[in-house]
Order: C-alpha cells, then structure tokens, then sequence
C-alpha cells in the first residue's frame, strides 16, 4: 500500500487506510533528514549527527532501532525477513526510495513549476515547511527554500485571479502578504494592480508610496522599474490597465429548491405507499446513491406528499459516529410519533434485553390508527443497534399500514450495514437508486447554457450542481473541485460565522444550538450561516448542516490540534449541560486525546453491552485503550466485547495482555480469569499457549477462593485446558458443575455445565451423556434468559443427536440455533449449522452437492479466528466423504493437525480424545487392520466397542465416516472374531 508524506507543515504520513501514527521525537527526525536528501543516501554519521548533536556512546545502535520501528510503521504489511521497499539500507546509510508524488512539498514544487492548479496546492500548506525541525541546521536550508516556492505561488495565484478579473479577492489577499514580505516587488505590483483594476485608484498609489517606503527604510534602495513603470501608468489611467471583467450572460443559476429531474422516483415511492395501505402491513423502502445525490431531498419532498395525505410521519437521521446513544434515530422517531418511547427490560443476558426491546418497539408501532410513514436517514452511518432494530422491526409481522424509507451512500456502505441489506431482501424491499440528474434537469438549475459544462464537471450530482451553480452565480467563474467549492464559499464569510461553523462541525452532522452557545452573537452567525446555505434548521434550537460535504469540508480543514481544542471545548460543554449524556462525552474527550474520555468510554462501552451491541462496545473499549493502554479492566472488556462480535483472535490477544498485566497481582488476576464467560463449542483449543497460560493462572489462584469464585475458575480451567487436560480438567468440571448446583446460579451452572460438556470426552460412546447435558442446559437457559448458553446447548444437540444418527431432532436443534442467532444477531452460529447441513448432505445427498457444500462451508470457516476447527478440517472432510462412497483413492490435500491419522507415515498416536476421538480411531482402525497389528487393532476395538451404535465423527457436527459398528467389524474379522453382531448395528445405525 503506497505511503505518502505531508512536510508542508507539521511531519505527518499516512496510507489508504488513513493517518500512520508516527513515533517519537528523534525517529520522526530521521524520517524527516531521509526526505530533505530526496532520495538520496544519508550517511549514518550525518544522521546521527542530526539526532546527537554532541558524541552518544550507542548512537549507531539507537539509530538502527529507530529505523526498524519506522519500517513496521511505514510497512506494517511486509512479511518477516522480507526487504524494507520504502527505507532501504544502502552503503554508507539509508535511504527512501519513493515515487515523485509521494511527498506533497515534491508535488508542490511540481505545480509552482508547470504553473496549473497552483490554488489546490497553496491549501496543501497546514504551516511552515518541516515545522517541528526548524530549528535543525540540516532542515533549514530545504524549509527555505519551500518558503520561497510558497511565495512565488501566491504571487501567480494573484495572477491567475487577475486573468479572471477577480481583482477585490485578489486585493484583499495580497494585502497580508505583503505586510509580511514588504520586500517583494512582485507582490507589491500585483497588489496596486489589483486595486486599481478594483476601482480603488487612489489605494493603488497608496500601496506604491507604502512599498517605496519599506524599500528604502529597510534597503536604503528605490523601486524597480516595473513598480516605477506601474505608478506612471496608473497617473496616466493607461488603457492597458483597464479592468479585465467576465462579462455576465443569461446562465445564473436559479438556485430552485423544488426537487428536479426525480419525477419516475417519486412515483415508485408512491406505488410503495399504496401497496402498504392496500396490504395493511409493514414496506421498506431504501434510497441509495452517491453522497449529494439528493437522497434526503427526495425522502422530504415524498414525506410532504404523504403528510398533505394524512400520513403521520416522523423522522430520524443517523449522525455521523459522533457519540450519540445507541438507536438514537430511533428514539427520534418514537418521540416524535408520541406517548412514551418503550425502554429496555433488566434481563441477565443482554440479548435478551435487546430482543424484548426490538418486540416492544415493534408493538408500538404496530399500535394505533392511521398510516405511518418513518424516515432513517443516513443509515451508512447507523451504529448496529439502529440496524438490527430495523432488521427487528421488518421481520416483524407489524399489522398496520407502516412504510419505513431508508437512505444511504452507496459509496460508505459499512460491513454492518452490508450486512443489514442482506436480512431485509427476503423482506423484498422497494430500492430506488439516485443516478445524476439528465442535463436536461441541470438546465432546470443553471441554466441552459452553463448546463453541459456543470452536468460534465459533476456528473449531474445535485449537491455539487447547485454549489456550482452558487459559485458561478457570486463570481462568474467555475472551480474545478466541488470541495474546493465548499472551501471558497467558507472563506468567503465573516470570521465569527466561520468560527461557529468550525465548532458545529467538530459537534456533528446535527447541531443543538446550546452546545454551539447560548449568546445573541452566536444565533446570529447561526442564522447567517444558514441563510448563506450551509445550516438548516431542523426545529427550534436544533440546527444539521445543509449536506455532509459541507461539514467534511469544514472539520478537514481544521489542523488535528485544532479539531482537539474544539472537541475539548465542546465535551466540557456538555458534560456541564448532559453529564449522563455518556457516548457524546466520551466520544469528544477521546477525539481530544484527553485521559477525562476513557471513563466516560467504559461507562458508554458497558452501556453498549448491555444493549447486546458487542462491535459499539469493542469500538468504544478500543479508543479507551488507546489513551489508556495499560488497563487490565480495559483489555478485558475489549476481549468480551471481541469474542461475541466473532473476532476470536483479537480478543484472545487481549485477555493475554491483561494476563501479563496483572502479573502477580492476584486480585486482578482472579478478574481477569472470571472476566471472560464466553460458551465454547469446540473441543480443540485455539491457542493452546494462551489456554496453558490461563490454567497456570488458575491454578495459582484458586486456594483460598470463595465457593462463587471458585467454581468459575474450575469451570474456566476445564473449559481453557479442553481435550489436552486430562483427568485434572475432568476433576475441575465435576467439582464446578457440584459447586455449581449447590449455589443455586443460574448463570453460573450455565457456566459450569459448558465445562461439564467440554470434559465428557474420556471415552468413545458418551453421545446420550452430551445430549443430555445439551437439554439441560437449553432448559436452563431458556427459563432465566441466558441466550448465549442457550444457543450452545442447541448446538451440543446438533452434535450429540448427530452422533446418534437422530437427524430429524439435530435439524429441529439447528433451527433453532440459528433462529436465536438471528433474532439476537449472534455471530458464527451460522458457521457451525452451515457445516452440520454439510454433514447431512454428506449422509443423505449426491456426493458432488455434498462435496460443494462442504467447500462453501469451510470459506465461511476461514477467518473466524477458530483455529481450532479450522485445522485441515476441510481436507478430513472430503477424506470421509470419499470413504462413504467406498473411495479409498489417497490425494494430496493439507490435512492440518488431522495428518498422522489420514496421511501416517510412521507410528499414529492415540486420538485425543475429543469430538473426533472416534473418526481418528476409525482411520487409525484402517491403517492397523492394512499392517496386520494385532495388537493395535484389539486396542482400537476395545476404545471403539462402546460408541458401536455412533456415526463416527458425526458427534462433531461437522463430518462422519459412517457407522462406527463398520469399522469394529473390519476389526473383528481381522482379529478372528464373530463379527456378525456389528454388521447388523452397522445397518440399524444407517436405517435410522
């Protein structure tokens, strides 16, 4: 991924995933002396001499650490022990190797020299060139001479602006110009000219008196010849002065906000309406297109219409990630719509919680006469409890005429909101897609005549065309970067509503007007703000920028140490106005880098949790930690909120690293182990390190716990240790699950009995005691609201009534898995059902749609972070699906940890013993029965002999190489034995 550097100011660098946090002091000084040699070589004494300016014993050795965290930063991707590409190590030092435009003073320095878009690139400029190291003997001669770039490129800006007869613009920006440089003649001539050409003759000589002044006071010299030939000129009212004008024609803009060009759109939203009050139930609507596209305009015009009806409509926008509460449009839409606005009901699990309150919801919407139209706005913007209660509330069967209009970009569609689009289609929503306006519609707006140039330049987008528009309106030119329009129609207001306008932008999308300032001034810039365009007034004191674009343009324009200010400024606000108001304050104290914003982060992110939003909470635990990076309670609650978002391997990382912090520390070691009560499902660990680690820590603290603390811990060593803990883990789940029962928690036995399942494993056969394990714990569950140990006893079902060859209870069982899942928006129960309908293609179905199934199964396997299923579990999949079609052909496939038993070479080791104890056994069977070892093969009958009424692996819902009793056949009559008796299990297990 290509690197690029800022030195117009401040040293920054960033990539296509956005700003690289560079380190320290001296290793940004190293990066900054490689970029003022322009790729060539800096030797390492010169740069230790730019870092030390007296001798350092281990410089040499500092200088190399230095280099190597740069090149993780710069890199972050490179493989190990692969060669840097961008800091390269080159006799006699280093270098970096980087194209032309990676830089923006090279791309500077470029434009000043071809002389086109000279305007873009001034605003590249966020301070002096290389600021931080000015004082640097080595930077000073390359800030130099960028300076004296930047004022050459003023000075042919005023130019351009001249040619384009913008001469009061250019006359007020050479007047600071000049106060700084009194010495530039240029500058001075274009100023004089600029005033001239603007009607102000006498402030043209003024600027000559003033300029021959600074020269010779300062100078002891006169003006040059072309300041002497220009005041003649000016005395004389040359001709070849007059002013350059644009001469104005019949295409201004008629700046028209009637709805143009969406005539057909309008009428599919009113067919969608009529098919909700002829069905009398609940349609979805989504609006999509690009960011100006006029979604929202569209959706307000539609909302008129419907409301001149007798529709009772209510709103709500999504802001843009700036710390509101959870669901808030939808708190939006049920305030406005009246009566109270249903509440979550206090449940143990969170999901619960969350599931009653979508139903609520639902019901209040469903409640009272009349037809109801609702409007989310900006849904790419949505947190994920704004999507799954909209997901909630269309599957809903809600009997009354309700139409939900939904707008979004199609260009900023979240993973989130993907995933939203994918549960509402069987719901068949009505999509309108918003393309740019036909010319034709264009015209409408500009014009005919500057119609073609506009629709060319903006695609027909109708934001950029109106701004456009306003542009050539106010000046009689045409910019060629709609951004740029933003920009300059910004600068063109007084400072105290731009200044407002600032700290609305830092607040978000939506404004209230106490938060900007309660003054008189501050209503006024407000108001001047949105007469000029750039506001809109949603109700009283409640203000949203007239497009996102224009809040983009404002907030990016603002330097970082600025933005911080501001949002300092304004989390201070309220926290004095809305101190509980917990997701706005830590979002504003974070984005302000203030330690005050990682309480306020934890409170937000428990607040999330409780909520059953698990990707909220991790991303609010995560800016926490990156202030405060060394929390124990911090890293725990990101590894919770990770594992239930599905991201295993982030959240193992973290409940590591709050391991190491709490070191010997044993109370924090007892919460960090009792912290994390996730349900595991699989026998094999993910991380067995980190599973070592973890029990150690058990073992270390568990004397002396009380009987609460202690059956968790028992509970998390056996569920931790898995099939590689032997009797101890055994011993730890049967005294958990005791210690358990005893207490009388809920919660708790839940807890214990996944430990409990997780250990029954000592011996093959042990399916009906899973099975039931499985129904207690569904029972148990579903009676106190413990969704999550719920689902896992529906999937201990799966596995167990698989295993049995009971397929007609193991469907019944993964259908409701995978209700709960989507009806409390659980991730990767979806993962362990799609392999188990895999398994009963396998069983049941053509070998070939078995074998697809299989594949799709496994892609949606790969990245979970379940390493411990995905091992080469695709590959013995496909090994036991050939078995069962008598294929015994031996391919060349990664069998993963599963190798010694499909592909031996050498002495097999006894299977774990786990969910695939008897599918390794089987194999193991085969390869002793081929080799003739008696021995082996009696072992292996007598390990089997109890599971003879099994599928082998099936009890793993995942693959299976038939009935179990087939192989102890293939066992007796090796060793001699009758094995009439298996045959007949063998095809009872395959009737059933």
């Amino acid at each position: 991924m290509d690197v690029s550097f800022g030195v117009l100011g401040p040293l920054v660098a960033g990539n296509g995933r956005g700003p690289l946090a560079l380190p320290g002091p001296r290793h940004r000084a190293v990066l900054a002396r490689l970029l003022v040699a322009r790729g060539r070589v800096v030797p390492v004494d010169a740069l230790v001499d730019a870092l030390w300016p007296e001798p350092r014993p281990g410089a040499v050795g500092a200088l190399q650490t230095f280099v190597a965290t740069l090149r993780r930063v710069l890199e972050p991707d490179r493989a190990p022990r692969t060669p840097a590409r961008l800091l390269v190590t080159e006799a006699p030092g280093y270098a970096l190797r980087l194209p032309p435009d990676a830089v923006d003073a090279w791309r500077f320095e470029a434009v000043v020299r071809s002389g086109e878009g000279i305007e873009e690139a001034l605003r590249w400029w966020r301070g002096p060139a290389y600021a931080e190291f000015a004082d640097q003997p080595w930077a000073r001669p390359e800030a130099a001479r960028l300076e004296e770039l930047r004022l050459v490129a003023v000075e042919r800006r005023a130019s351009g602006w001249l040619a384009e007869g913008r001469a009061a613009e250019t006359a007020a920006d050479l007047e600071s110009h000049v106060d700084a440089h009194p010495w530039r003649e240029e500058a001075w001539r274009l100023l004089a000219l600029a005033l001239y050409r603007a009607g102000r003759q006498g402030d043209a000589l003024g600027a000559l008196r003033r300029a021959r002044a600074a020269l010779a006071s300062d100078l002891g010299v006169d003006p040059g010849p072309e300041l002497r030939a220009l005041e003649k000129d000016i005395l004389d009212q040359a001709p070849h002065l007059s002013r350059v004008s644009v001469p104005a024609g019949s295409n201004r803009p008629k700046h028209s906000r009637a709805l143009v060009g969406r005539t057909e759109e309008l009428s599919r939203l009113a067919e969608a309406a009529a098919a909700v009050e002829a069905q009398h139930q609940l349609g979805l609507v989504l609006i999509s297109g690009d960011a100006g596209a006029g979604k929202t305009a569209l959706a307000e015009a539609f909302t008129e219409d419907l409301a001149a009806r007798g529709w009772t409509t209510a709103w709500g926008a999504s802001p843009d990630r700036s710390g509101v509460p959870a669901a808030w449009p939808w708190t939006r839409i049920l305030t406005a719509l009246g009566g109270s606005v249903p509440e979550p009901e206090p449940a143990d699990d969170p999901a619960v919680a969350r599931f009653h309150w979508h139903r609520a919801v639902a019901r209040r919407l469903a409640d009272g006469p009349g037809r109801l139209l609702l409007v989310l706005d900006d849904l790419h913007w949505a947190g994920e409890e704004t999507l799954a209660l909209l997901a909630a509330v269309v599957a809903d069967a809600v009997a009354r005429p309700v139409l939900v209009v939904a707008t979004y970009r199609t260009t900023d569609v979240s993973p989130e909101l993907t995933e939203l689009l994918g549960r509402v289609a069987r719901a068949e929503p009505v999509r309108v897609y918003l393309g740019g306006l036909a010319v034709e519609a264009v015209a409408q707006l500009v014009g005919p005549e500057a119609a073609a140039v506009i629709h060319r330049r903006t695609g027909g987008n109708p934001f950029f065309v109106r701004e456009l528009g306003r542009v050539l309106d106010a000046e009689g030119g045409l910019p060629e970067g709609v951004r740029d329009v933003v920009r300059y129609r910004v600068a063109g207001l007084p400072e105290e509503v731009r200044a407002v306008l600032r700290r609305a932008a830092v607040i978000g999308t939506d404004v209230d007007l106490d938060l900007l300032g309660d003054d008189y001034n501050t209503l006024e810039a407000v108001e001047t703000a949105v007469a000029r365009g750039f506001l809109a007034e949603r109700g009283p004191h409640v203000f949203r920028f007239a497009h996102a674009l224009v809040r983009d343009a404002v907030y990016e324009d603002l330097s970082r140490s600025r933005r911080a200010l501001l949002h300092l400024d304004v989390a201070e606000t309220v926290e004095r106005l809305r101190p509980d108001d917990v997701e706005a304050l830590a979002h504003h104290f974070l984005l302000a880098g203030s330690r005050r914003g990682v309480s306020y982060a934890r409170a937000a992110a428990e607040w999330a949790e409780s909520r059953f939003a698990p990707h909220e909470a991790a991303r609010l635990w995560q800016a926490a930690l990156d202030i405060e990076g060394d929390d124990v309670g911090l890293h725990m609650g990101l590894a919770r909120s990770l594992a239930f978002a599905g991201a295993l391997g982030e959240a193992r990382r973290h409940r590591a690293e709050a391991l190491t912090l709490a070191g010997d520390d044993r109370e924090l070691t007892v919460r960090v182990l009792t912290a994390f009560d996730v349900p595991g499902v699989w026998t094999e660990n993910d991380d067995p390190e980190l599973a070592r680690r973890v029990a150690d820590a058990v073992e270390r603290v568990l004397p002396g716990a009380d009987p609460a603390t202690r059956c968790r811990l028992l509970a998390t060593l056996a569920l931790e240790l898995r099939n590689a803990g032997g009797e101890r883990a055994r011993a730890a789940a049967r005294e958990a699950e005791a210690l358990a029962r005893e207490l009388g928690d809920p919660a708790l036995l839940a807890f214990a009995l996944n430990a409990r399942w997780m250990q029954a494993f000592d011996r093959a056969g042990l399916a009906p005691e899973r099975a039931a394990l499985g129904a207690e714990l569904v029972e148990l569950a579903a009676r106190h609201g413990l969704v999550t140990f719920e689902v896992l006893g529906h999937l201990i079902l799966v596995q167990a009534r698989s295993a049995l060859a009971d397929f007609a209870a193991a469907d019944v069982h993964a259908a409701a898995a995978d209700r709960l899942g989507e009806a409390y928006d659980i991730p990767l129960i979806g993962v362990f059902t799609q392999w188990y309908r895999a398994l009963r293609t396998a069983v049941k179905g053509p070998r070939a749609e078995a074998e697809a199934a299989y594949r799709s199964a496994a892609a949606r396997l790969s990245g979970t972070g379940m390493s411990g299923v995905d091992n080469g579990i695709l590959a013995l999949a496909l090994l036991c699906l050939r078995r069962l079609h008598g294929d015994e052909s031996e391919v060349d496939d990664d069998f993963g940890a599963y190798a010694p038993w499909c592909r031996p070479s050498g002495e097999i080791p006894d299977s774990p013993r786990d969910l695939l104890f008897e599918a390794r056994t089987c194999l193991h069977a085969v390869v002793a029965i081929a080799a003739g070892d008696r021995a082996t093969m009696a072992r292996l009958y007598d390990d089997l002999l109890p599971a003879a009424g099994e599928l082998a692996g099936a009890g793993s819902g995942l693959v299976t190489l038939g009935p179990v009793a087939g192989y102890l056949a293939a066992l007796a009559e090796a060793l001699g034995r009758d094995a009439a008796v298996h045959h007949r299990e063998a095809a009872e297990v395959e009737a059933r």
